[in-house]
């Protein structure tokens, strides 16, 4: 057994008894030490990954996202990801594979398997051989299936605690803050009769109770196994409302930034190349408070308020918001990045831009995206009325103009450059499976389930798109060329650094435009977004040098200006000749 270091050690009971001042068990912490040990021997004795880079790019996907007869869907994700993505994509994120029973996996019935219709541990493996993995950890809730809750149900004493209850008629529950319009209590029939279960996310989601420590300890080692399975980044889903206290909103208590910084704290012995991810769909200023103090708690947090920029960006072809926001991003320390997206298998979240655009800017936007298609979830607040939640839509679709329909080359051309700004910014950027290969939105998926969300979470058969994408006129082939091209400019350029110097370059309302600089090289990157139906002529940071498009595939330089045509986007960097 390897120990962890006495400062590891005290800093860890430093934590728990923040967590817990009155009640900790410290035979539970004891535990979680012993497994942290055993973990990191097990480890010790693997290649450790090197760190991350401008070559590095997430896939987002279900496990089960590409079929194909008589195989395993990990088997058939990991031959399609090797002759789409690899090597410009370097990470995926495989959502939630466990078994499960509701919410595409997000009602984990088991945490530490592999759902037996996907495939086993040896696919997970055979993955990570190829790609650094990002596990969901779905820590907030269990399925009502989950053994723990059975066993809390049928009274066995083990499990008394693991689960919330309270009374329905408590005025104080008024104050929860919800991220859904349903119930935030669910009936069950228990050993002693009917009792009222805390559901935040739905009545098949029942929330963990953490004021129990062996609830804590259970979860510490789920991360613990997490890491010993191959995951080089741990997403810690819904955190924001993992520690609930009756009287209070139950959303970003103290007592849940502790827990991620005690988790931060012991993989930063155990497993040091592991990245801590937070996702919290909330303003962007509460979301950015999961950094802590830039050393002590999340690596990275989600970048929430990019998704809905970007959409107003296109959709108002005025980039003044996003401009004025990304000019203010920053990171509080060299060891804390973003996880830069546009679209995942939820929608595009509306509350990270409450503050940043007005609400009746929000509101038009809600109308717009109502108009090409897409739809609308809600959350309710505590005086009883709703709000919009979330945008549940395909990117693609909501590229579209819904008072003056597009061509599909003009949709392209605003998918593409939106992208292109994901690409450049400063931060860890993820692509979402079905932007990467321009899929449409499922409305008949929602007819099906019932559910927003599944307008964005079809399963494909794996040998059709890879035949769309052979077919270079269609479609996904455009693309997932254009997309692949950037990847492969980004992976080559030092300048595109998750952490490399960003400045944001106000030229025009028109342009979103970037400069990023390798510190080493001295190399600079003017990336330029023209998300206007508008030729733009654009000032060159140095009219004396000459540029040139690393994107483009024809020779051209400029030394003055840099023409862009409507929605066409350049990263430009001076000519060695």
């Amino acid at each position: 057994m390897s120990p962890l270091s006495d400062i590891t050690k005290e800093k860890l009971k430093e934590l728990f008894r923040s967590i817990y001042p009155e009640n900790a068990d410290w035979d539970s912490f004891e535990q979680i030490l012993k497994k942290a040990e055993d973990t990191r021997q097990i480890l010790a004795v693997q290649s450790q990954p090197l760190p991350l880079d401008q070559s590095d790019a997430v896939l987002i996907t279900y496990a089960d996202q590409f079929r194909r007869g008589g195989e395993k869907p990990l088997k058939t994700l990991l031959d399609v990801a090797l002759r789409l993505f690899y090597p410009n994509i370097s990470s995926i994120h495989l959502l939630p594979f466990y078994p499960y029973t509701s919410d595409d996996g997000f009602s984990v019935a088991d945490y530490l398997s592999v759902h037996p219709d996907f495939g086993d541990w040896q696919d997970i493996r055979d993955l990570s051989k190829n790609f650094r993995l990002m596990f969901d950890a779905v820590v907030n809730h269990t399925s009502v299936s989950h053994e723990w809750f059975q066993r809390f149900l049928s009274g066995d004493p083990q499990y008394q605690d693991f689960y919330i209850t309270a009374d329905p008629s408590d005025e104080r529950l008024k104050w929860v803050v919800r991220p859904r319009a349903l119930p935030l209590l669910t009936e069950f029939q228990s050993k002693d009769g009917i009792i009222h279960v805390w559901t935040t996310f739905s009545a098949d989601q029942v929330d963990l109770n953490y004021s129990n420590p062996k609830v804590f300890q259970k979860m510490t080692g789920v991360l613990l196994d997490y890491v010993r399975y191959g995951a080089q980044f741990i997403r810690l889903d819904a955190i924001a409302y993992l520690w609930k206290e009756i009287g209070t909103t139950c959303i970003h208590l103290p007592q849940t930034h502790w827990i991620i910084q005690f988790w931060r704290c012991l993989l930063s012995e155990v497993a040091p190349y592991a990245k801590i991810i937070t996702e919290t769909n909330v303003p962007h200023q509460e979301n950015v408070s999961y950094f802590g103090d830039g050393m002590n708690e999340a690596h990275m947090v989600y970048n929430f308020a990019l998704p809905p920029l970007v959409l107003h960006t296109v959709q108002t072809q005025n980039t003044r918001y996003l401009t004025r926001w990304a000019s203010d991003l920053q990171t509080p320390s060299d060891q804390t990045a973003f996880f830069n997206f546009l679209a995942s298998h939820d929608g595009v979240g509306i509350n990270p831009v409450r503050g940043i655009l007005t609400d009746t800017e929000i509101d038009q936007l809600v109308t717009r995206i109502q108009k090409l298609g897409g739809l609308v979830s809600y959350k309710a607040n505590p005086d009883g009325s709703r709000s919009p939640y979330e945008l549940n839509v395909n990117f693609f679709d909501a590229m579209g103009d819904p008072e003056s329909p597009l061509t599909e080359e003009e949709m392209i051309g605003r998918f593409l450059t939106a992208h292109a700004v994901l690409l450049s910014m400063k931060g860890l950027p993820a692509i979402y499976v079905h932007s990467m290969i321009g899929s449409r939105g499922w409305k008949e998926g929602v007819n099906l389930t019932g559910a927003n969300r599944t307008i964005n979470r079809q399963k494909l058969a794996a040998e059709e798109v890879l035949a769309e994408i052979e077919n270079p006129a269609g479609r996904r082939a455009k693309i997932w060329s254009g997309l692949s091209r950037m990847l492969s400019v980004r992976r080559k350029e030092a300048a595109f650094h998750p952490l490399a110097e960003q400045k944001v370059s106000l030229v025009d309302e028109r342009i979103f435009g970037l400069i990023r600089l390798d510190p080493r090289s001295n190399r600079t990157v003017f990336c330029v977004h023209n998300f206007s139906k508008d030729e733009v002529f654009v000032e060159l940071p140095d009219s004396i040098n000459r540029w040139k498009d690393l994107l483009s595939s024809r020779e051209e330089e400029f030394t003055r200006l840099v023409q862009l045509s409507p929605y066409q986007h350049r990263w430009l960097v001076q000519s060695a000749s």
